[in-house]
């Protein structure tokens, strides 16, 4: 059966937040609960928060109601195991084939909310990658390297990138080719100009 095509997305969303749950493991409680101004709140809370939205999302999507709340205190290892849980509801629910355009109405206090399938899926990869990047802003202020998370990584990481080299030349060939764009990404040169399958060479910035 083919993937869906949303399939890689929620596979990067998981694989992204299971990398900051690998890194947050590693905190103190201090530096757990240590807000950064202009982001959602300490990083335990953002955490919290990405779990809670995750389960928010689904629920509707597959019962018309909103999941009940995470409560606070809740430990890092019992929102990341919650957070597997998630991945494999949604892997089970891509499995099918959705509609974008399907009417998904939230019940909830009396309200119908309707807002397509495709809106309410987006919603969930925005609400991760949006918070996400707010728990690096509070990593690198706390002085600890956040883990590579963008969609490149993801795809080197899990094998789905795949560089083969241009044929021999006696100049050197510059990386990234001319019409793909990366982001802040300088050129450099292959180490190996052989004609062959090879991871593809990283340039100073690439991510």
């Amino acid at each position: 059966m083919t993937a869906s095509v949303l399939s890689d997305a929620f596979a990067h969303h998981y694989w992204a937040t299971e990398r900051l749950f690998e890194t947050c493991a590693a905190l103190s409680p201090e530096q757990l609960n240590v807000s950064c101004p202009g982001t959602y709140g300490s990083v335990i809370e953002t955490l919290r928060h990405i779990v809670e939205g995750d389960g928010l999302y689904l629920s509707v999507i597959t019962t018309g109601r909103p999941s009940t709340g995470i409560p606070e205190g809740t430990s890092l290892a019992e929102l990341r195991s919650t957070m597997v849980a998630h991945g494999a509801a949604w892997t089970e629910l891509l499995a099918r084939e959705l509609e974008g355009d399907t009417d998904v109405v939230e019940r909830d206090q009396g309200w119908e909310i309707h807002i397509p399938m495709g809106t309410r899926v987006a919603q969930a990869i925005h609400h991760g990658t949006d918070h996400r990047s707010q728990i690096c802003t509070a990593l690198t202020s706390l002085g600890v390297t956040p883990p590579e998370i963008d969609v490149w990584a993801f795809a080197e990481a899990t094998g789905r990138e795949r560089a083969v080299a241009p044929p021999a030349r006696d100049e050197a060939m510059a990386w990234p080719p001319t019409g793909r764009p990366r982001s802040g990404a300088a050129a450099n040169t292959p180490t190996s100009t052989a004609s062959t399958s090879t991871t593809r060479p990283m340039a100073p910035g690439d991510r």
